[in-house]
């Protein structure tokens, strides 16, 4: 068979390249190994009647662009915010509620904790916004380098904001807005969501300034679920792209990228099959397109070897996905709110920077944390398609536990452990939670591995700081979502800019195949 495009993976990000280059008119295949497309961005049951957003379990970053390019919404997606965005715990019995829609009410939370602080807020979203009007106009393009970024905030006069958010760590960047450390607590944890870091560690404001740039719901920085899960998402784009002409190929694993005197020309199935194109993208982790998929000797030595040694890719998280006969009841919630409100939040278990740290601390030493950070989703309050009537589910999200344990393996028993060490550090705050577990799902990041490509774990596909971003993701030379080799491009998360349900790298990619291509 041939076609003027194959594209390997069939996550949001090769979907949406599928859908943008056929509506060009051209003629595309999407091959996905597993019996469904979707990627991470999947829904499916755990326990009958109890259906999660398997790995990523959030929407914001989705571009407002590629929504209304692909029609999403005719075809069954819907986004709605989170009410109330935010509550944290605190194990003093104190809690803060934060909404994301409304800064006065924030405010006023904050004030509990420091009235100056929350003076202060007014300036963190300020300056939030400020870097987000220099960062946005260049994600739905190419690359440019990040000199060429800092010069754009230095045109803008704000060369003290490009030292804040790629050269400060997320503790110093804190200490420059706020005083009080509970405060400080609940605006760490978003530079921190699937990185291989602590809050110490420079360059992660890039990562919070990476989750702020959602638009997905028409307000800057706003997170909410997706109507039916995340899989949702995918499941509409596959609509989409079937209504352009798209054949999508399921339980269709490629073996091998075909190369031909430096020239990708085509893959091979597992089956042996061999499938024609001009032009191969891939939706695969840059690990698996260039050194799984692409036959020896057929990438420049250096480039194999940066992947290989210099590509950081160990993602420190662990995914529990909870079939709940109740909902968490926290002790630290006004009791004249009820479980579902404050469910619909999301809830971080992270009472402090330096609660964080500690986390951090024992990765780095190979140790699986002993009190981990667990950010927590709740859908079924306000989506009742996702559980029995009455019951719940609850996604956590944890972090920090380390690929390669020291002396220790996730097959050995602690996959089990330290899903027991999440619900028991919960229940601190929630104690009802352990009788309240129906069933539950553990994603380690040997699982996240093995099922969805994620290599060492890393559910963006490598680090996204800012030594892993723009013209240097994933390799510097090779950023513009082309490779070495010829008619073999990069459309995944592993490329600019970076991970995340943003369908921008699978957008950019295909705007670079058909120009690269005019009469494919």
């Amino acid at each position: 068979m041939s076609y003027d495009a194959v594209v390997i993976g069939g996550g949001h990000n090769g979907l949406v390249s599928a859908c943008y280059l056929a509506k060009a008119g051209k003629k595309v295949v999407v091959l996905e190994r597993y019996h469904t497309v979707g990627g991470a961005a999947i829904t499916e049951e755990i326990h009958p009647g109890f259906r999660v957003s398997v790995a990523s379990y959030s929407c914001s970053l989705l571009r407002p662009e590629i929504i209304r390019d692909l029609r999403l919404p005719d075809y069954g997606f819907e986004v709605y915010a989170k009410q109330p965005s935010y509550f944290m715990p605190f194990p003093d019995g104190q809690h803060l509620f934060l909404y994301a829609d409304n800064r006065a009410k924030s405010k006023a939370e904050i004030a509990k904790f420091s009235p100056k602080d929350a003076e202060a807020y007014d300036r963190w979203e300020d300056f939030w916004d400020r870097v987000n009007g220099v960062i946005e106009p260049t994600l739905m393009q190419p690359p440019i380098s990040l000199g060429q970024l800092a010069d754009r905030f230095a045109q803008a006069g704000y060369e003290d904001d490009f030292r804040r958010i790629m050269l400060l760590s997320t503790t110093d960047l804190l200490d420059e807005f706020f005083e009080s450390e509970h405060v400080k607590a609940a605006m760490a944890p978003q530079s921190l969501i699937g990185t291989a870091a602590g809050p110490m560690t420079p360059g992660t404001p890039y990562v919070w300034l990476i989750h702020a740039v959602g638009r997905a719901i028409g307000i800057r920085g706003v997170w909410g679920y997706v109507r039916g899960g995340m899989g949702a998402i995918t499941q509409a784009m596959a609509k989409a792209a079937l209504d352009l002409g798209v054949e999508i190929r399921t339980s269709a694993p490629v073996a091998e990228i075909w190369v031909e005197n430096g020239q990708a020309t085509g893959v091979i199935l597992e089956t042996g099959e061999t499938l024609r194109a001009r032009a191969i993208l891939s939706n695969a982790h840059p690990q698996i397109t260039f050194l799984k998929l692409c036959p020896t000797g057929s990438l420049p030595p250096e480039f194999r070897t940066h992947l290989e040694r210099h590509y950081r890719t160990c993602g420190p998280v662990y995914k529990l996905n909870l079939a709940l006969e109740e909902l968490p009841c926290y002790t630290a919630a006004p009791a004249e709110i009820p479980p579902e409100v404050v469910s619909s939040a999301t809830v971080d278990i992270a009472p402090s920077v330096a609660y964080l740290e500690r986390a951090w601390d024992d990765y780095k030493y190979g140790i699986p944390s002993r009190d981990p950070f667990i950010e927590i989703y709740s859908q079924s309050p306000t989506d009742r398609t996702m559980a029995p009537p009455g019951k719940h589910i609850l996604s956590c999200f944890c972090q920090f536990v380390p690929y390669q344990p020291k002396g220790r393996d996730w097959n050995d028993g602690l996959r089990e452990e330290f899903a027991d060490r999440v619900i028991d550090k919960i229940a601190q705050f929630a104690p009802n939670i352990k009788k309240a577990v129906i069933a539950r799902q553990m994603l380690s990041p040997v699982d996240l591995e093995a099922r969805f490509g994620l290599m060492g774990g890393s559910i963006f596909h490598g680090e996204i700081t800012p030594d892993q971003s723009y013209n240097l993701r994933p390799i510097s030379g090779f950023a513009d979502y082309r490779s070495p080799i010829a008619g073999l491009y990069l459309c995944g998360s592993g490329a600019h800019p970076g991970g995340g349900v943003t369908g921008i790298p699978g957008h950019n990619c295909a705007q670079v195949v058909l120009g690269d291509f005019p009469n494919l």
